[in-house]
């Protein structure tokens, strides 16, 4: 089951979590991270590097955030694939824990 970047990454958009993904699965936008559901391998090592808790197994989606499950398939087809770190935007801390993202997603 793959893993999916949920709506905490907008606008924070650490990317550590690149560095550790043997599977080079990432995809990245203007203010967000995707994970493409069909190369991730399961592994688990990004996860503990998202230091905002974004990345959450699929299964274990809450309801709310459903829709990044879909975003996260459809943007990872448009986006260019990220494979290093890249420092955080620098107001990432502030947006940390700010509901209702999704409005702020830019594609």
């Amino acid at each position: 089951m793959p893993f999916v970047v949920t709506e905490n990454c907008i606008n924070c958009k650490h990317t550590k979590c690149v560095d550790v993904c043997p599977a080079n699965c990432f995809y990245e936008g203007p203010n967000f991270l995707v994970i493409h559901p069909d190369e991730c391998i399961d592994c688990a090592l990004c996860q503990p590097e998202c230091s905002v808790g974004a990345i959450l197994e699929e299964r274990s989606v809450p309801r709310n955030q459903q829709i990044f499950i879909r975003l996260n398939a459809e943007l990872a087809e448009i986006w260019p694939n990220i494979s290093k770190s890249r420092p955080p935007p620098p107001d990432a801390e502030e947006w940390d824990g700010v509901p209702n993202k999704l409005k702020l997603l830019e594609r």
